[in-house]
């Protein structure tokens, strides 16, 4: 399975953005899927995730502000990003947990930039 992210870009302060990230190929499923995000000089942090029934968790540095969605039979999750802030600025990374006949891998998409500058 492959994923495919886009939506990244420049965008001011108090803007908005919307991630996607699309699966093709065989697969049993997809349990989770989700985004971690990797800035200069910082650990990579998980931004968001869903379950394949849509329960949600939020790193606490971006609840109430991004929304994690999923659309099962386009197999694509999307990230919502509203009220952005300079310290959202990173290169953000898609990801599934696929199932298989031997269990579960992860499957991982291109990163995308976003960047949060006036």
């Amino acid at each position: 399975v492959q994923l495919q992210a886009s939506g990244g870009g420049l965008v001011q302060p108090g803007g908005s953005l919307r991630l996607s990230c699309a699966a093709s190929g065989s697969s049993l499923g997809i349990n989770d899927m989700g985004w971690y995000r990797l800035a200069p000089g910082k650990q990579r942090e998980l931004v968001a995730r869903i379950g394949s029934g849509g329960f949600t968790n939020y790193a606490d540095s971006v609840k109430g502000r991004f929304t994690i969605s999923r659309d099962n039979g386009r197999d694509t999750v999307y990230l919502q990003m509203n009220s952005l802030k300079p310290e959202d600025t990173a290169v953000y990374s898609c990801y599934a947990k696929i199932l298989w006949a031997g269990g579960e891998y992860d499957a991982w998409g291109q990163g995308t930039q976003v960047t949060v500058s006036s």
